[in-house]
């Protein structure tokens, strides 16, 4: 038994810190600590590969819009828009009229990339992973500007990830986004107290 787990573990290690490095993300983006943005690009780093090896193709390149979005969102929360430099940037709500456009743009880039893996993959759940990639790139997008709706999407992205991931025998991975499932509750309630105070 302690054999196979040994053999489980080398072959599944990547996998494996990529789930540890997402917890601590998630930890640190609850807790609105800016080092959530350097542990999220060692955490889309490592899931580059694994979405790789488990043709997740537009999960993988999404990791590549998350390399991105981590380096503009580490500015941003260093720079963004306060009038105290020392009191970083705040929970805000979202517009209804920019809700629509999110939404919009959402459903146009989801209409786009369910388009190509159709057409140009092997993938066998293209329409999943193309609802499951755009509403992450608008949640992380949301994170980067510190919108507190953002944990909402994120409650049904991390649903809807954790069956695919349960489909697709990636355990450790649907472990992980069982995980931020809660924890984005947890996340949200959090960041509305911010938004209560301010």
């Amino acid at each position: 038994m302690l054999q196979e787990i040994i053999h489980w573990v080398a072959e599944n290690y990547i996998e494996l810190l990529g789930t540890i490095a997402g917890l601590i993300y998630i930890f640190l983006s609850i807790k609105q600590n800016i080092l959530l943005w350097p542990v999220g690009i060692v955490n889309v780093s490592l899931y580059i590969y694994v979405f790789f090896v488990s043709k997740f193709y537009a999960d993988m390149a999404l990791q590549f819009f998350y390399l991105f979005i981590s380096i503009f969102g580490w500015y941003n929360w260093a720079h963004g828009r306060q009038e105290d430099e020392n009191a970083g940037l705040p929970v805000v709500k979202l517009t209804g009229k920019l809700g629509l456009i999110l939404l919009v743009v959402s459903l146009t880039i989801m209409g786009g990339i369910a388009f190509i893996l159709v057409n140009y993959t092997d993938s066998d759940i293209p329409y999943w992973d193309a609802f499951t990639t755009a509403f992450s790139i608008t949640a992380t997008w949301m994170l980067a500007r510190k919108f507190i709706e953002h944990w909402i999407i994120w409650i049904v992205v991390d649903l809807v990830s954790a069956g695919l991931y349960i489909y697709k025998g990636l355990y450790p991975t649907t472990i992980l986004f069982l995980v931020f499932t809660i924890l984005a509750f947890v996340g949200y309630f959090e960041w509305r107290k911010d938004l209560v105070k301010a």
